[in-house]
C-alpha cells in the first residue's frame, strides 16, 4: 500500500517543483522595447538641423560694420608708410641722377621732370598702401572671409539702392559719401540715410541751401 501511495506523490512533485520561465521570456522583450526607443530616436529634423546651421553662418550687421571699419583703419594706417616710402624712394632715385640744364627732357628743365616723377612715385605708394593693407587684413580673417564677403554684397546692395543721384550734386550741395566708405556702425549707417535724404529735398528745392 505504501507503494502505490508514493507513486502519485512522486509525479506530482516534479509538477509542483518545476521551475518557472518568466525571466527568460521577458528578456527579449526588454530589449525590443530598447530597440523600439532608439529606433524612434534616430530620425532627426534634417530643416531643423539646417537652419541652425544657417543662422549660426549669419555674420551680425553690427559686427560686419564693426569689422569693416577696422579694415578701413588697416588701409589707412598702410597708406602713411607706403606713401612716405615712396617719396624717399623717388628722392633717393632722382636725387642723384645728373642734371644738365642744357639737355631738355620734352623741352621741360630736367629739374621739374625730376621733381614732377618723385611726386609721381609718393603718389604710387598712396595707391598702393590699401592694396597693401587690405591684403594684410584678409590673411588675418581667413577663416570669416566668406561670411563677410556675403555681407559686402548685401551691403553694396543697399548702398546702391539707398545712394542718391550724383548728377544732382552742385557747389553748394555734395554728394553725402556716395561709397558708404565712413558707414562703421548702425548708427552711421542711419545718420547715412537721413544725409542722403537731405540731399535729395535739398536737391529738390524743399530745403533752403545754406
Amino acid at each position: 500500500m505504501s507503494t502505490l501511495q508514493l507513486r502519485p506523490l512522486s509525479r506530482s512533485v516534479p509538477n509542483a517543483t518545476r521551475p518557472k520561465t518568466f525571466s527568460s521570456t521577458c528578456r527579449p522583450r526588454i530589449h525590443t522595447r530598447g530597440n523600439t526607443t532608439k529606433a524612434a530616436k534616430a530620425p532627426a529634423n534634417p530643416s531643423a538641423s539646417q537652419a541652425q546651421t544657417q543662422a549660426e553662418e549669419t555674420l551680425p550687421w553690427q559686427e560686419y560694420l564693426a569689422i569693416r571699419k577696422r579694415k578701413r583703419r588697416w588701409e589707412t594706417a598702410l597708406t602713411i608708410p607706403t606713401t612716405i616710402g615712396g617719396f624717399m624712394g623717388g628722392i633717393s632715385y632722382f636725387g642723384t641722377m645728373e642734371m644738365d640744364p642744357n639737355k631738355p627732357i620734352f623741352n621741360i628743365d630736367p629739374m621739374f621732370v625730376y621733381g614732377a616723377a618723385t611726386l609721381g612715385c609718393a603718389g604710387f605708394g598712396y595707391l598702393i598702401g590699401p592694396v597693401i593693407g587690405s591684403s594684410i587684413w584678409r590673411m588675418t580673417h581667413r577663416r570669416a572671409m566668406k561670411l563677410i564677403e556675403k555681407r559686402d554684397k548685401e551691403f553694396h546692395q543697399h548702398i546702391v539702392k539707398n545712394r542718391v543721384d550724383p548728377t544732382r550734386q552742385s557747389a553748394t550741395n555734395p554728394v553725402p559719401d556716395y561709397y558708404g566708405e565712413k558707414i562703421g556702425s548702425l548708427h552711421d549707417y542711419r545718420q547715412w540715410l537721413r544725409d542722403q535724404a537731405k540731399f535729395r529735398r535739398k536737391a529738390s528745392g524743399f530745403l533752403s541751401e545754406d
